[in-house]
């Protein structure tokens, strides 16, 4: 009675076979090269998510600068002149203490470059723009351009 007894807790006891084991790592395999890509492309979608957040406070410090001085700053004074009053071309008459933007300073794009800035722009009284991860016009995927008069 005793040899069954052993033979039987050794039965419940033992542990997966190869084939078990062979199909839980094909699993996991499938499983990751079905989310890696997509986890791999978030990171890329945040920083542009980021750039056109960015872009949409600028437009808004600029209209609120255009709405004290009557215009917005020139190319040449650029975005600076929301963080400090311009000292060239045009002088603004109503430059607000602080500057127009937060924390009075001028965000970078999420790859370390500075927006690039016309007035008057190509494609309205002014245009914004993000070169993308590679910081040079034109591209796709993650060095896309993100340009203020494209974002809705």
């Amino acid at each position: 009675m005793n040899t069954k007894k052993n033979t039987q807790q050794r039965m419940n006891s033992r542990g997966f076979t190869l084939i078990e084991l062979m199909v839980v790592i094909v699993i996991l395999g499938i499983l990751a090269t079905l989310i890696v890509p997509n986890i791999m492309d978030a990171p890329d979608e945040a920083k542009q998510a980021k750039a056109k957040v960015d872009i949409s406070a600028v437009e808004t410090a600029l209209k609120m600068y255009k709405l004290h001085n009557g215009t917005y700053p020139t190319t040449e004074q650029g975005l600076l002149a929301l963080v400090e009053a311009p000292t060239t071309g045009q002088l603004p008459k109503n430059w607000k203490e602080g500057g127009y933007l937060e924390k009075g300073k001028l965000p970078k794009d999420p790859w370390g470059n500075d927006y690039i800035y016309l007035s008057p722009g190509l494609h309205g009284e002014y245009d914004i723009t993000s070169y993308g991860a590679d910081g040079v016009p034109e591209g796709e995927g993650k060095n896309k351009d993100i340009n203020n008069w494209e974002i809705e």
